[in-house]
């Protein structure tokens, strides 16, 4: 009988370190390009450094496991390990997360990832939504700074924009073009080629290789380098699945996180230069702001701030900690 029980111990034993070690999945969230997307370079050295470590990772492409709120789900569930996601996945949890989209905040991505780093933010939003099953494991710069891409005109200044519609991720976004002096519509990204091709969306903000990456370059014509904000997403993970890691395999996870953020930082300051060019190369116009057409938008963007979904607290935690990291 003894025999027996420990041979079912041993079994239990076996199959939970068989599920501890199943494959750990990613949903990627552009198409694999290492020239021009910054998430995909992440997601690339973050599973090589897993399997390296003997956590066998495995990359799905854009949409094979679903939409962002199917993947949202999933990782709440504990069905998906790692998902990268836009900020309105967390905000749906908790709207914190949305100091990263504050305009003309950050110097650029360095600066971001300086404040990030110094005030905890990660630790800070995670408190809110690690109960809710997810927890924020790196933010992901795409690439440079948003600027303005659109298909009708240069634009310099407020003025230029005005009477544009733009593609809006949130009405915190079409609070922002309302400043500038242009109109805002919610449209889902994956409806975006459809709507800049009938005049339902005339542009939105992104980098300026957002429109070659997804084949948008027939309808964007021009970029404005508005350095906006740092265009970033999100790696998320499954709680569960995070809580259900030996302390070792954590610790592998946790240095496989370091290892990705510094493999796409490096990527981000060798690729930025040449993104400007491709785009070029593709037929779009791009404009550079003088320091005072600048100034002009960044004193407009700034009144938005307690527009959009976050509280004057919340607001204050990023202003802060930018601010600390100066």
């Amino acid at each position: 009988m003894r025999k027996r029980i420990v041979s079912i111990i041993g079994t239990v034993l076996l199959l939970g370190a068989g599920a501890a070690r199943a494959e750990v999945k990613i949903a990627l969230d552009c198409p694999p390009n290492p020239k021009l997307c910054g998430s995909y370079v992440w997601s690339k050295a973050f599973s090589e450094h897993l399997s390296a470590a003997g956590l066998k990772a495995k990359l799905y492409k854009r949409g094979a496991l679903g939409g962002e709120a199917e993947r949202l789900d999933q990782v709440s569930q504990g069905l998906l390990e790692v998902s990268n996601s836009a900020l309105q996945v967390a905000g749906k949890l908790d709207t914190l997360i949305f100091g990263a989209y504050l305009p003309y905040l950050f110097d650029n991505s360095e600066h971001f990832d300086s404040a990030v780093e110094k005030a905890e933010l990660i630790k800070k939003i995670n408190e809110k939504i690690t109960p809710k099953g997810v927890r924020l494991i790196a933010f992901l710069h795409l690439g440079p700074p948003a600027g303005i891409c659109n298909t009708k005109r240069p634009i310099h200044s407020p003025a230029d924009i005005k009477g544009l519609r733009m593609r809006a991720l949130d009405k915190s976004q079409i609070a922002l073009y309302r400043a500038w002096g242009a109109k805002g519509t919610v449209v889902p990204w994956k409806e975006v080629p459809n709507a800049l091709q009938t005049g339902v969306a005339d542009g939105y903000l992104n980098p300026v290789f957002v429109p070659v990456l997804f084949g948008h370059t027939d309808f964007i014509k021009h970029f404005t380098d508005a350095k906006v904000s740092p265009t970033t997403r999100i790696a998320i993970a499954s709680e569960k699945w995070y809580r259900g890691l030996s302390a070792k395999d954590r610790k592998r996870v946790e240095a496989a996180i370091v290892a990705a953020n510094a493999t796409a930082r490096a990527w981000r300051a060798k690729a930025t230069p040449a993104m400007a060019a491709m785009a070029k190369s593709k037929g779009i116009t791009i404009t550079t702001l003088t320091p005072a057409q600048r100034a002009t938008f960044v004193a407009l963007s700034k009144k938005v701030y307690t527009q959009g979904v976050m509280s004057a607290a919340q607001v204050k935690i990023w202003t802060d900690a930018a601010a600390a990291a100066k």
